[in-house]
């Protein structure tokens, strides 16, 4: 009766022991699977980060871009009216930087945030963290010069600004440009900045602009927003 007995309990010690291998065989699936997971958004992290322009690659990479994307007149709107550019051939980095930031929507919803009266009107940056976050997205670099072409600063010519930090070669800000407004144009600038393009409609427009009233950082007293398109 006892070995009668017994069978029932091997079965049921059995059973337990099955489960017990089967739960830690399905925990140990599970982990496997989050670190695989894991591992797909790292790829994805460092392979996102790997996009990024960067001081080492921005060159090769606009130069490569811009034989890809031969565009070279856009829109830039604003609330005052339209201004239409024609971008360099013959600065080919710093057009197809601007074509590039174009494309990417960068410029929408910066702003002119710097003017100075019978000089220059100044756009592209903002202090918006929307903004700051879509530069981040796409990365920190800058751009050498490029004065060698002969492009003089007329009036209605824009142009890329230096970067802010301790500079000595001038090397370009590319998510900032300015126009100039002088008459007959800032010639001064010609051997320190590049001159990349030209208004060919709306000069009305950026008179407009540079008439604004200012504080004493010559920042606009109101925001003036802009939005640029690609026309050809």
């Amino acid at each position: 009766m006892f070995e009668k007995m017994k069978n029932p309990y091997k079965v049921l010690l059995l059973t337990i022991i099955l489960f017990n291998c089967q739960s830690k065989k399905k925990i140990k699936s599970t982990v496997k699977s989050n670190e695989h997971l894991k591992n797909k958004i790292e790829e994805k992290k460092n392979t996102d980060n790997g996009n990024l322009i960067n001081e080492q690659n921005a060159v090769k990479f606009l130069f490569e871009y811009g034989n890809k994307n031969k565009e070279n007149k856009v829109r830039i709107h604003t609330e005052y009216g339209d201004i239409d550019i024609e971008l360099y051939r013959n600065t080919h980095i710093h057009r197809s930087n601007f074509i590039y930031l174009t494309k990417k929507g960068y410029y929408d919803g910066t702003i002119f945030h710097r003017v100075v009266p019978n000089f220059i009107i100044q756009g592209g940056n903002s202090d918006d963290s929307k903004i700051l976050i879509r530069r981040s997205k796409i990365g920190k670099y800058l751009l050498p010069p490029d004065t060698r072409k002969g492009n003089k600063h007329h009036r209605g010519v824009i142009s890329m600004p230096s970067s802010e930090i301790d500079n000595p070669h001038k090397l370009a800000s590319p998510y900032e440009f300015f126009i100039v407004q002088q008459k007959p144009g800032a010639y001064h600038l010609d051997k320190d900045y590049t001159a990349f393009g030209k208004v060919i409609k709306g000069i009305d427009v950026v008179d407009k602009i540079n008439r604004e009233p200012t504080d004493n950082r010559e920042t606009p007293k109101k925001n003036i927003y802009i939005k640029v398109s690609i026309l050809d």
